[in-house]
């Protein structure tokens, strides 16, 4: 399966401004690349790549006064298989972890811990450990929640999800990636590309989406209390403890934004294009 991505980001600056964007394909996908990742900027700017300290690659430069534009498109290969599940998955004990997995049970910005450790132990204590408890999270937090945009907003944290029980698919992320680590289940945050394949079609834009992943059995496994089912076609772009460490774009400094789109399609090869096969 092909798949299209691509954005287009457009932001005011009243002055320069130092950004950092995290916009492209994460590392972990740059062999199922069809064609160049870039990112696009205008006007042109110098640009500095990195890998942070979660892994993603990220993308330095100087906006100018003005309208700035960051765009991209690119083609990606994917397997067409919906997320991988194994139900016999087990819990490490925390002693087992691998050293980089620890930071992942810790309180971060939007997910505090320790304030819902209690209640993680009430609701999900009594299940049996591993990929079930997991899913049991998921389940939980997917009937409890309510979506909806004009539930969300910025400082929202995991506690204000749990007492509001509303908000949008990163609300839904912070409350579940909250509940596991209070398990000690270590979760971490993930970003990235999600149309809708294989599933109808929403008639909300397209965005770029949110999902955890929770590590079981020596790996990171795919879950996502929003959608709460295996999807096709999830491109991953970055990983970190919550939102505040995948931002799309970081200012130091004013930019507003102006106009937001994403494009995640599958796209047939030209000759099944013209059969329509």
């Amino acid at each position: 399966m092909l798949i299209r991505l691509g954005y287009d980001i457009q932001f005011e600056i009243p002055a320069p401004v130092a950004m950092v964007a995290v916009l492209h394909v994460h590392p972990s996908r740059i062999k199922d690349l069809r064609e160049p990742d870039q990112l696009w900027i205008e006007p042109a700017a110098r640009t500095d790549s990195y890998i942070d300290s979660y892994g993603n690659r990220c993308t330095r430069f100087q906006a100018q006064a003005g309208v700035l534009r960051l765009s991209s498109t690119t083609l990606i290969e994917d397997s067409g298989a919906p997320d991988p599940i194994n139900y016999g998955a087990r819990e490490h004990p925390v002693n087992d972890l691998p050293h980089e997995a620890l930071r992942y049970l810790l309180n971060s910005r939007y997910c505090e811990v320790d304030r819902l450790s209690n209640i993680a132990a009430e609701l999900f204590g009594g299940i049996s450990p591993g990929w079930n408890r997991v899913q049991a999270v998921c389940n939980w937090v997917h009937s409890k929640v309510v979506f909806g945009y004009h539930l969300a907003r910025p400082s929202k944290t995991a506690l204000d999800v749990f007492t509001e029980r509303g908000g949008v698919c990163r609300d839904f992320q912070h409350l579940a990636i909250t509940f596991c680590r209070a398990l000690n289940i270590p979760a971490r945050y993930a970003t990235g590309y999600l149309g809708d394949i294989g599933v109808p079609v929403s008639p909300a834009p397209m965005d770029f989406s949110a999902w955890f992943e929770a590590y079981l059995e020596n790996r990171w496994w795919t879950f996502d209390a929003r959608h709460n089912v295996p999807r096709i076609g999830r491109v991953l772009m970055a990983v970190g403890r919550d939102a505040s460490d995948v931002a799309m774009t970081t200012s130091f400094g004013t930019a507003e934004l102006k106009y937001f789109t994403v494009t995640t399609q599958e796209e047939f090869p030209a000759h099944l294009a013209r059969t329509g096969t």
